[in-house]
């Protein structure tokens, strides 16, 4: 495939030169022959690869420069995105020559220890200037925030990453910040607000995020409580959406385990009904189930009622992506389900870089957020009584 591909790329480079005709009137530029064969790793091993080489009979310099197979090139971006996820899930710079042969076999080479620090630094520049890069090409409507605990530990305590994703009007999802922090710092989080802020990112109509922890936490995610109090602050204007999956799980830790099944149907009745009277009915109904017998179980729920309420507001074919905050969940699972290696101590720094690297992968598997087409009128203002666009203010009232 990747010598059909090449001989492809020589054939257009060549008809450029089509017209081109010596004083007796033979083509100009010809064929001559190939480079010497070079190794190229691949995703299934290695494979060795010739690029045609061109010659000009009128002098007129002439070079195939190939794209698919560029000069001191030695593997494919594929590779390139494998060696974070290994260094991640703990291979050592000096074992990652090793496990890459078990991989591609016993061939791969041009992997040493040296070639992945060097790799290593260029994550790190690469990282320094997406942080810095500014954020006023297209409006931001969402975002969805999160503590990512990666399970990597550091010097003296556990690393954890605060991440955010946004949503753009064209509904390309995108990362905006992948900070280290204190995950229950307001000051943390106002700190990574404040950045993007300063980058040129205007106010998102309306950030997702988790809710207020009441027992226990939800695996893998950390609390995140300052990040509503940072976000009052730097964006005022931006709605609140709890994430419901996170309140699930803090009410149900709350209750024994026989009663959690039933109450984890009763909550889920309340974001699946079809408008925000249904939803309330229900959830009333909820509080008045469980308060008598469990007090705890009915304030958890209640305290963050309106906040959990917004998506009915927003169009509703958005609905399945503002209730949670599943992007930044799925995009590093990954780093949950690691092996016992990865426990291994890595430095803040390396676990940012690490982690922005994934998250490059991520973004290119991402779809557009469904009906994307709402949200330039999100943007503009638009109101949306349970999911409808509406004009009418006597309905807007109601």
């Amino acid at each position: 495939m990747i010598a059909i591909a090449v001989e492809a790329e020589f054939a257009g480079y060549m008809s450029q030169f089509a017209d081109l005709r010596t004083e007796a009137g033979h083509a100009a530029v010809v064929r001559n022959g190939h480079h010497p064969a070079r190794p190229f790793q691949t995703g299934i091993g290695p494979v060795s690869v010739q690029i045609p080489k061109v010659r000009s009979k009128d002098g007129t310099p002439v070079t195939l420069r190939s794209a698919l197979m560029p000069p001191y090139v030695r593997r494919t971006k594929t590779l390139e995105a494998a060696l974070p996820w290994l260094y991640l899930k703990g291979v050592s710079s000096g074992e990652m020559g090793a496990a890459l042969k078990v991989l591609l076999g016993p061939d791969a080479a041009g992997l040493s220890a040296n070639t992945v620090s060097r790799l290593k630094r260029d994550w790190a520049k690469e990282y320094d200037s997406w942080r810095d890069a500014a954020l006023d090409d297209e409006p931001i409507v969402y975002i969805w925030a999160d503590c990512v605990h990666s399970g990597l530990r550091g010097e003296n305590n556990k690393l954890c990453a605060l991440v955010i994703i946004g949503v753009t009007a064209r509904g390309k999802k995108r990362f905006l910040a992948i900070e280290d922090g204190v995950r229950e710092s307001t000051q943390s989080w106002r700190e990574v607000l404040l950045s993007l802020k300063s980058r040129g990112m205007n106010a998102p109509k309306l950030a997702i995020g988790p809710s207020h922890r009441c027992k226990q936490r939800l695996p893998g995610s950390g609390r995140c409580h300052g990040f509503w109090a940072a976000l009052e602050e730097v964006y005022p204007e931006s709605r609140q959406q709890r994430c419901w999956q996170h309140k699930t799980m803090n009410v149900l830790n709350c209750l024994p385990k026989l009663s959690q099944q039933k109450a984890k149907a009763a909550i889920h009745n309340i974001w699946q009904a079809e408008t925000k009277a249904d939803a309330e009915k229900v959830f009333d109904l909820f509080i008045t189930t469980y308060e008598p017998k469990y007090p705890k179980v009915a304030l958890c729920l209640q305290k963050d009622r309106d906040e959990l309420m917004a998506l009915f507001d927003f169009p509703a074919q958005h609905w399945q992506s503002i209730r949670t905050s599943n992007p930044i969940e799925s995009a590093f699972a990954t780093i949950r389900h690691r092996t016992k290696r990865s426990k291994g101590c890595l430095s803040r720094d390396g676990m940012l870089h690490m982690m922005f690297k994934l998250g490059q992968c991520a973004e290119k598997n991402w779809r557009k957020l469904r009906g994307f087409d709402c949200l330039s009128k999100v943007i503009t203002g638009v109101s949306f009584k349970d999911g409808i666009e509406t004009t009418n203010p006597d309905q807007i009232a109601a």
